[in-house]
């Protein structure tokens, strides 16, 4: 089975980014009272950069057991904040309808 531990390294730096641009156009525009999607996007931005560093020590490791390891621990976590983030996009379409 391939590696995936590069796959999620890269797509969870990606997303860490969006997230923090999430919270900063938030703050921003001064509405991240009024919601709890700053609060979403927070825990998102937590978890992948979690997920980030698990998946860098996977790819950095030489024992198989600890990668292996290393890796499932990001996929969880890069999981986790997807779900985040689909929740702070739920929010967001709720509220402009």
């Amino acid at each position: 089975m391939e590696k995936k531990s590069p796959h999620i390294l890269n797509a969870s730096s990606n997303l860490l980014g969006f997230s923090l641009i999430i919270i900063t156009s938030l703050k921003i525009t001064k509405i991240s009272g009024s919601t709890y999607l700053d609060e979403f996007a927070g825990v998102a931005c937590i978890l992948f950069a979690c997920s980030c560093f698990f998946s860098f020590l996977a790819i950095r490791t030489k024992n198989e057991k600890r990668e292996t390891k290393f890796e499932n621990i990001a996929d969880y976590l890069f999981l986790i904040a997807l779900f985040c983030i689909v929740l702070a996009v739920i929010i967001v379409t709720i509220r402009i309808m």
